[in-house]
């Protein structure tokens, strides 16, 4: 399993907002100089976390960026759902009825294993966490 670069550059813009103290929320082009990240880039993120109802402008002028949730609220798996549809270490743990080997198979059970604890670690870490690790 390999964690695309949208998915770690989104956990980067999240924290940037989740720290963020201003209540007209943060810039867009703060996150992008802070997080040194391509706006255009930037862009497609931050329509993906609104998308999945993570943040949203503040409204009025010149409104910024904040979160929705609390930061406690938020998981790292909500920030990974923005992107991918679930976790899958191997195929036949998402698709088991498309293997055939799937009756026979000595690991598969070890894989699922190991998927259900990738998932479980991803839904117990909050951008909270994050937070208070970074301060």
């Amino acid at each position: 399993m390999r964690v695309n670069t949208k998915i770690r550059y989104a956990v980067r813009a999240m924290y940037e907002i989740a720290a963020n103290n201003d209540e007209n929320g943060i810039l867009q082009k703060d996150i992008a100089v802070s997080q040194n990240l391509s706006l255009k880039y930037l862009d497609h993120i931050i329509s993906a976390l609104k998308a999945r109802g993570l943040i949203n402008n503040k409204k009025g002028k010149r409104s910024g960026l904040v979160l929705l949730k609390k930061p406690e609220e938020i998981t790292m798996y909500d920030i990974y759902r923005a992107f991918e549809n679930d976790i899958s270490i191997v195929e036949c743990v998402r698709e088991p009825a498309g293997c055939h080997f799937i009756d026979d198979c000595p690991s598969y059970d070890f894989w699922e294993r190991l998927n259900n604890r990738i998932i479980e670690t991803f839904k117990s870490e909050t951008l909270y966490d994050i937070l208070k690790k970074t301060r």
